[in-house]
């Protein structure tokens, strides 16, 4: 502990311990229990933004760490406010994403007695945080946040809550903040065992055909350039998971993009027929690997992970190395020697010239891989964020990701609603980026109660609805394997996005044909406010390609090109 005590109360004790912890930011909806702690909050540094649902609190703080690589904070009452947290924390928690989310709690006398507001929040979230807390007492409460922000943030990852009675915010304590953390049992490996290094670093050599699989752990670490530079060493091709997008540069030569079942045709040949896949923070996810037994058949595993768990949890590993993929990238970048790979590049260009992605344009509707190609033109040092759906896959697909922390996206639980809230934490976490939220007409309307908040902050994200009077990906599904069956898809004319954005303080924009696209987009830009554009597109466009859930990777459906 730190030498000098003051004597404060738990409220103002919390103040001074998110201070200790550099937060720049949290974003919180008050309620009785916490009080004492707005009441502190009033006069106090740390700068809150008032969100109009604690939802949004959650993936603003998750949209702030994804940009940032800081850890994000929360702040929900008892009760409603706190499992109004739920699906943002178990969003972070999918996604390995550092955070902190704190609730107010009924007294401590009070609990189990079904007082009013009073829910088992540490429970609930028991299977959807990497750990929480019951605050016991004051005295405790600087402690239990010392070790929050640590579990947050390193090792593999992810969010922590911390539950605080209404006593412990009252009630006085001698405050001293401690200065390092030291638990039992919590002691993640990072450095990645030499042995096993070496003996990956000799079966590389070996390889004709390897491809790396990178995933979100390598941002995570902050690795990319570690990747890049182990990618040019060995001349393998890389290819990303949705997650892992921007971790390696999208117009490299040895980019495959993105692989699975939205992935392109030659990430997916290539990891069919590679004779080495070396995952690095990724966990093999089923909307990767497809049909579990026929993944990478050909090839010998090596997985490099920070958590222990995932390896050999999906898929059956050869060479486990657990360490932080920073660390283990340049280690065994020093030892790898270039593979014999010259045939094996040659013959995944000729994939990729075969089978690029594409579509078929039109001079009379909206095609939504044609916004995201003129959103990169004009301005692709963005940052693009996108809610879950069809939106979610074009932006992948069709933005040409140079840097990491500048995709962000629902990944693991694929959360409608998460895009805009997490948007606006993005564009408060980096002033400097011009923020784009991706968004569908059945995902904006989760959360576009936050114009008010992005409007009443001054926070300029530009919302990009694209607006086909569909839950597109459901509908999609239903098209190719419910013989065009659209039950309960369709929500056509459901809201003028427009007039929304108007009647929030916002710029609204709308473009019903192709010419209008780049224009609307500038004007967004330009215009350093708010702004909601409503993209009318194709209604019955569709995602490709596409792998049928439970088949191989390589078997992807050739889709209709709708004209």
């Amino acid at each position: 502990m730190t030498g000098a005590t003051e004597k404060m109360t738990g409220a103002r004790a919390f103040i001074e311990c998110l201070s200790k912890e550099d937060v720049e930011v949290m974003f919180g909806y008050p309620g009785g229990v916490l009080l004492p702690i707005y009441d502190a909050l009033y006069d106090a540094d740390v700068r809150h933004i008032l969100v109009r649902h604690e939802q949004a609190a959650a993936h603003a703080a998750d949209g702030y760490a994804r940009a940032t690589g800081k850890t994000g904070v929360c702040l929900a009452t008892s009760g409603p406010g706190a499992t109004n947290l739920v699906t943002g924390i178990a969003t972070a928690y999918m996604d390995s994403v550092p955070m902190v989310a704190f609730t107010g709690q009924v007294p401590s006398s009070m609990l189990g007695n079904d007082a009013f507001q009073e829910a088992d929040i540490t429970g609930i979230t028991l299977p959807i945080t990497k750990h929480n807390y019951l605050v016991p007492s004051a005295d405790e409460l600087p402690r239990i946040i010392k070790e929050a922000f640590h579990i947050a943030s390193t090792g593999r990852q992810g969010p922590v809550l911390v539950d605080m009675p209404k006593d412990v915010t009252t009630d006085e304590l001698d405050f001293s903040y401690p200065e390092k953390v030291d638990l039992r049992g919590y002691k993640p490996t990072f450095k990645g065992n030499p042995l096993q290094i070496k003996k990956a670093a000799e079966e590389i050599s070996k390889s004709t055909n390897p491809v790396i699989y990178a995933g979100g752990g390598i941002i995570s670490s902050n690795a990319s350039s570690e990747l890049l530079a182990f990618a040019e060493k060995i001349m393998a091709p890389v290819t990303t998971t949705l997650t892992g997008i921007g971790a390696f540069p999208g117009g490299h030569p040895l980019s495959l993009g993105m692989l699975g079942m939205h992935g392109t045709k030659y990430a997916n040949y290539a990891v069919q027929e590679c004779d080495l896949l070396i995952a690095v923070g990724a966990r093999f996810d089923d909307r990767v690997t497809g049909k579990i037994e026929s993944f990478a058949p050909n090839a010998r595993i090596m997985h490099i992970d920070i958590d222990p768990a995932e390896v050999s949890k999906n898929v059956r590993v050869d060479m486990p190395i657990v360490g932080d993929a920073k660390e283990v990238l340049a280690n065994l970048t020093k030892h790898a020697r270039q593979c014999k790979s010259e045939n094996w590049i040659k013959k995944v260009g000729e994939w990729k010239a075969k089978y690029p992605l594409h579509y078929v344009n039109s001079d009379e509707f909206i095609k939504p891989q044609y916004i995201i190609e003129q959103i990169h033109e004009a301005c692709e040092d963005a940052i693009i964020v996108t809610e879950v759906g069809q939106h979610q896959m074009w932006a992948a697909q069709y933005f040409s990701f140079k840097e990491p922390r500048t995709f962000i996206t629902s990944g693991g639980l694929g959360t409608m609603g998460y895009g805009f809230p997490a948007a606006m934490g993005a564009k408060v976490g980096r002033p400097d980026k011009v923020v784009f939220n991706i968004a569908g007409d059945g995902s904006f309307q989760m959360n576009s109660q936050e114009l008010a908040t992005v409007v009443e902050n001054d926070i300029p994200v530009i919302v990009a609805v694209f607006n086909n009077g569909f839950l597109g990906m459901v509908r999609q599904w239903q098209e190719l394997f419910f013989e065009h069956r659209y039950s309960y898809t369709c929500i056509s004319g459901s809201v003028d996005f427009v007039k929304l954005a108007e009647a929030y303080g916002a710029l609204g924009l709308r473009a019903s044909k192709p010419s209008e696209v780049r224009p609307v987009i500038d004007e967004a830009i330009a215009s350093g406010r708010p702004t909601v554009i409503d993209f009318i597109v194709e209604r019955e466009e569709n995602v490709s390609p596409m792998v049928p859930a439970g088949a191989a990777i390589n078997e992807i459906l050739d889709l209709e090109i709708k004209s």
